[in-house]
């Protein structure tokens, strides 16, 4: 007996009971709409850190002081950086495409009336824009002879001009920052905010030597951290053994002796980042993959039932001449038909489950747009995983039916 009409046969049985039909399909239905919800939403999340790093810069290098430990309990950072050690950097490490000391401040900005705290107080060097992939909008970026005289010069983001500006021009005109009068020269690009809702706009930068003298008062070279650009994604590698051979000479450390700074890089981060969402993706479609296992098993119940009742039709289609592989290929038909209609209906439910959830998730979160990404990969997979639990969990079934003796089955009441 041919396929398609074996198909066909095994298509008018599922229809006599459509109902019961419906019921056995729905744990594989919850399998694999599970699956392919949680594999998407979980590659949604992971496009979203990518794109988080992508703007926070490009190829960047983080350098900063390492973490000072006394009777094994960390005690904070103290400062062995310099802006010397930035321009070294720049000057003598072939990977490297720009570099920028970075002063970390606080206090309030004051213009008129109006006052705004900053999330970043920031004195950068004139190379800051580059590493972090930044713009200026209106105005001009400091350049290396404001830096090097210091002047009280600052760039601002978008928030503060909305705060403290409102409809006016920003440029020319003169800030407070903890009473200190700073002229903005620039208004940088808008950014938005970033994955956990911080705003990126609000914030201020300036020379970080003006940041050292005037707002920190200090008189030493000493910088907080050390933006670095490499030159590519695939030299980030090279560039962080470069500057960790360089620095190691400036700062007179042998080998063997631990380094006083630490070098991460935002790939490093992506990473880390990656295996955490990876792992929690493939958990979470491993629990789910076991509604599969559940509707297979229903499966196997429901078709033993349906050998019991169809028996005497059995020992009909065997007394006219069918084979027991005849029999065998007409009920395994029938489980696979079940488990691929549940997971085609699993496969839709699926794909709208997790565009909903994720722009569920974009109406009620500030400062994130998670990318809608459908897992067609998952969805293929899970499908074929259904197709499977089909033939493995309707093969007894199906061996049992055919094993049947023909006199028996016809005499079966």
């Amino acid at each position: 007996m041919g396929l398609f009409k074996t198909l066909r046969i095994a298509l008018r049985a599922l229809a006599k009971n459509k109902m019961r039909a419906a019921l056995t399909v729905l744990g594989v239905v919850i399998g694999i709409a599970a699956v392919t919800t949680m594999v998407s939403i979980g590659q949604s999340a992971g496009a979203l850190v990518k794109g988080e790093l992508e703007g926070f810069g490009t190829n960047v290098i983080i350098i900063q002081p390492a973490s000072q430990e006394r009777a094994g309990v960390r005690s904070g950072r103290v400062n062995t950086l310099t802006s010397k050690d930035a321009a070294a950097i720049s000057n003598q490490c072939n990977s490297v495409f720009a570099t920028s000391p970075v002063v970390g401040s606080g206090g309030q900005v004051v213009y008129g009336n109006l006052n705004i705290s900053p999330n970043e107080v920031w004195g950068v060097g004139e190379d800051y824009l580059r590493v972090r992939n930044w713009t200026v909008r209106t105005g001009a970026f400091f350049d290396s002879s404001q830096i090097e005289k210091a002047e009280k010069v600052c760039v601002i983001g978008k928030t503060i001009v909305k705060k403290l500006f409102q409809t006016s021009s920003p440029i020319g005109e003169k800030v407070r920052i903890n009473n200190k009068p700073f002229t903005v020269v620039g208004i940088l690009e808008e950014k938005g905010a970033n994955m956990v809702g911080q705003d990126q706009d609000n914030v201020i930068l300036m020379p970080y030597t003006s940041v050292r003298r005037t707002l920190n008062g200090s008189s030493f070279d000493d910088v907080h951290i050390i933006f670095v650009s490499a030159v590519s994604s695939d030299k980030m590698a090279t560039a962080t053994s470069e500057i960790k051979q360089l620095l190691m000479d400036r700062h007179d450390i042998n080998p063997g002796q631990n380094a006083d700074f630490e070098i991460q890089s935002t790939t490093e981060i992506a990473n880390m980042l990656g295996m955490v969402t990876g792992t929690m993706t493939l958990m979470l479609a491993a629990i789910a993959g076991i509604s599969l296992l559940v509707g297979g098993v229903g499966i196997m119940n429901i078709m033993l039932v349906s050998v019991t009742e169809r028996t005497r039709e059995i020992g009909i289609r065997m007394a006219v001449g069918a084979r027991s592989r005849d029999i065998l290929l007409q009920f395994l038909v029938e489980s696979v038909l079940l488990s691929c209609i549940g997971g085609m209906i699993g496969f839709g439910l699926g794909i709208g489950a997790s565009i909903g959830i994720t722009t569920l998730i974009n109406s009620f979160s500030t400062g994130t747009d998670w990318p809608i990404i459908v897992s067609i990969p998952a969805g293929i997979v899970a499908f074929l995983f259904a197709a499977a639990v089909g033939v493995f969990f309707g093969f007894y079934p199906a061996r049992r039916a055919s094993l049947l003796d023909p006199i028996d089955a016809l005499r079966y009441e």
